[in-house]
């Protein structure tokens, strides 16, 4: 990991609020854990242990630019600190960190897809599954950010919650027929984007408005730089689906 991506890590966390404001004496610095931790999550680390390993392999490393005044904390500090963080602050502070990174450029395709996380339903306390919104930057094969919501109908409020913190300026913002909302595309606008949203019967004015429009159409019309129209054939699983675009 170069030493651009860790000065990265840290100018974008160091203003993360410390949950620990309470505790009279820290035996570790707040950024200090925040970067160990994200360092090794990169490095393919997948619970508290391998993150306390990771940072007693690399501790001679992160000891030169991080202060580690008792050395590396242990997998119970790592777990401990991440179940009080505030993780809104820490979304904010990630989103900022990845979109740095990913140097997004004008004209990238900026993917939002509500996906429901497998085996997330708590049967046992009666909670609902996990329904997750993400923006996925698809040159940079980058998550930029993510909202978590209690359903899927939930997703036309939480789709502004996400654009909120994406920096989308010239960038093409793709939603389906769910985030065919004014609210939607004028926050898309506002923040210097381009949508390709797509319309189905839940919008039955719009859906008949734009029939209407490209039904009464001569074909020298449509082939006209008035109207931009892709037109796709595929066959997969048995099934021949015809998709126009326009």
């Amino acid at each position: 990991m170069s030493e651009h991506t860790t000065a990265s890590i840290i100018e974008h966390f160091s203003t993360l609020p410390d949950p620990r404001v309470h505790v009279n004496k820290n035996e570790h610095k707040l950024i200090d854990i925040i970067v160990i931790a994200v360092c090794a999550v990169i490095s393919a680390a997948d619970n508290w242990v391998e993150i306390e390993e990771y940072g007693n392999a690399k501790k001679d490393w992160f000891a030169t630019f991080l202060e580690l005044p008792n050395g590396i904390p242990s997998h119970d500090t790592f777990n401990r600190l991440f179940s009080f963080i505030n993780t809104e602050e820490f979304q904010r502070c990630f989103s900022g960190w990845i979109q740095a990174a990913a140097k997004i450029t004008k004209g990238q395709v900026v993917a939002i897809d509500g996906k429901t996380l497998r085996r997330s339903y708590d049967k046992k306390s009666n909670k609902a599954a996990i329904h997750m919104v993400s923006a996925w930057a698809s040159a940079s094969r980058l998550v930029l950010g993510q909202v978590k919501t209690e359903e899927k109908s939930n997703e036309i409020t939480a789709i502004p919650e996400l654009l909120n913190l994406l920096e989308i300026e010239g960038c093409i913002v793709t939603i389906d027929a769910m985030g065919c909302q004014k609210k939607i595309t004028q926050k898309i606008v506002d923040r210097g984007g381009d949508y390709a949203i797509a319309v189905k019967g839940n919008q039955p004015g719009l859906f008949q408005a734009i029939d209407d429009l490209f039904g009464n159409a001569s074909m020298e019309e449509l082939e006209s730089s008035k109207f931009d129209f892709y037109r796709s054939d595929n066959t997969d699983h048995g099934r021949h689906e015809v998709r126009a675009n326009a």
